[in-house]
């Protein structure tokens, strides 16, 4: 008898041989977009429908990094997933990891991985984009000679500027060759030192506008010295060169309109501004012209020619007064100088004696010090061979030669012997 199985049992052993489905697991399927719906986690949930069938599907918010454009209805599309049981009901559903849309799958997805690429190369980052230039009046323009691209560029930069230069470089925009193409108009009018460039060209497919997706076309874009404003396709159409590029615009229309400014508003602006400057400067000088009228006044008021008379005269009185004091003040200080000089004298002539007195006194005391005069009285001074002064018997011994200088001469002299002067205990 066959064993019986909850429904549970069921769906567990259902969801296990899907998951063991090698084809299932890693599958792609295209179809029609139905039923889309966003909820607010973030989760899409939508069926994949054909003429005969359908299936439910659903991309989780971790997923939709791998989404590039907004899901909608009756799109055709190719989602990449897995498809497996959800147990608690019992049915089966696909759970996308990538969706493109169907015929660009591949392209798609090597766009995504060059913009990627060059995002973690830092190309896309803000500091390396220039400022487009407000008042350009040379324009460089890359793209197709003939095509709606040109000739909307043309008539609007005739239309709101018809004093800026365009610069056209007849580039291929689209086939073999492109974009090496672009790249060298790209680098032609970048050494011509222009003001700005204009990168693009007109709508189409993928295919068509696949030139911008290159990776040398954006290299030659982030090398380019020059503010590059990319232009392509419509305003829907996102390729690789607006990403690089300085500014993206929706349209080359549109690029015309950001690259060439309106002559037109200009002159007004400047006329404007000319109106507000001559207004100012008439106001100011209004101002300057009863300022030198208020000052006119003044000077009449004050008359400067009398206030210079009456200066005139005061330093004259000064003048005279200034003579009279330093007359007064050289007599009194001349009358000074004489009473110093009496008063100067006076004490030199008191100084003078009490130096000479007491010069006689030191000369008598400096000739009672003298040797000689003690020579003269008996006394001699006695010094060896050397002529070192000898003063006391310890200084010499027998055969030793002394000279003994008297008050008339000098004796040369042998010592025979020497008796030290014995000092008695008692006073030692």
């Amino acid at each position: 008898m066959a064993g019986i199985y909850s429904v549970t049992q069921i769906n567990a052993y259902i969801k296990n041989m899907f998951a063991q489905d090698f084809a299932l697991n890693r599958i792609s399927i295209k179809g029609e977009v139905s039923n889309c719906k966003y909820h607010t986690s973030g989760h899409i949930y939508f069926t994949l429908k054909d003429k005969a069938s359908s299936i439910s599907a659903v991309m989780f918010a971790g997923s939709r990094k791998g989404l590039s454009f907004h899901l909608e209805e009756g799109q055709q599309i190719v989602a990449k997933g897995s498809v497996e049981v959800y147990e608690r009901d019992g049915r089966y559903q696909l759970y996308a990891q990538e969706i493109t849309k169907e015929g660009m799958g591949d392209l798609f997805e090597r766009f995504l991985k060059l913009r990627n690429e060059l995002e973690e190369m830092g190309m896309f980052s803000p500091e390396y984009k220039k400022e487009i230039p407000g008042y350009a009046s040379r324009v460089g323009v890359v793209t197709a000679p003939t095509g709606a691209a040109i000739r909307d560029i043309m008539n609007i930069s005739a239309r709101r500027n018809p004093f800026v230069q365009l610069y056209l470089y007849p580039a291929l925009v689209q086939g073999s060759g492109a974009a090496e193409s672009i790249v060298k108009g790209i680098e032609t009018l970048d050494q011509m030192g222009l003001d700005v460039l204009i990168v693009g060209r007109g709508g189409g497919s993928i295919e068509d506008l696949w030139a911008f997706n290159e990776e040398a076309v954006a290299r030659a874009i982030f090398n380019c010295s020059v503010p590059v404003i990319s232009a392509v396709g419509h305003e829907t159409d996102v390729t690789i060169a607006d990403y690089v590029a300085d500014m993206r615009a929706p349209t080359p229309s549109a690029a015309a309109e950001l690259a060439v400014f309106d002559y037109k508003q200009f002159k007004e602006q400047t006329e404007s501004i000319r109106y507000t400057l001559k207004t100012m400067m008439e106001r100011k000088l209004e101002r300057y012209r009863f300022s030198v009228n208020q000052y006119g006044l003044k000077l009449k008021y004050f008359d400067p020619k009398r206030s210079i008379r009456e200066q005139r005269q005061r330093l004259h009185d000064l003048e005279e007064k200034l003579k009279s004091l330093l007359l007064k003040q050289i007599e009194t200080e001349r009358r000074q100088l004489d009473e110093s000089a009496v008063k100067m004298s006076q004490l030199i002539e008191k100084q003078t004696l009490r130096d000479r007195h007491r010069l006689e006194l030191l000369a008598g005391r400096l000739h009672a010090c003298s040797p000689l005069a003690k020579i003269g009285g008996g006394y001699g001074f006695i010094t060896d061979s050397g002529n070192h002064r000898i003063d006391s018997v310890m200084q010499v011994k027998a055969g030793d030669t002394l000279r003994l200088k008297l008050r008339d001469g000098t004796i040369h002299t042998l010592v025979s012997g020497v008796e030290p002067l014995t000092v008695p205990e008692a006073e030692k």
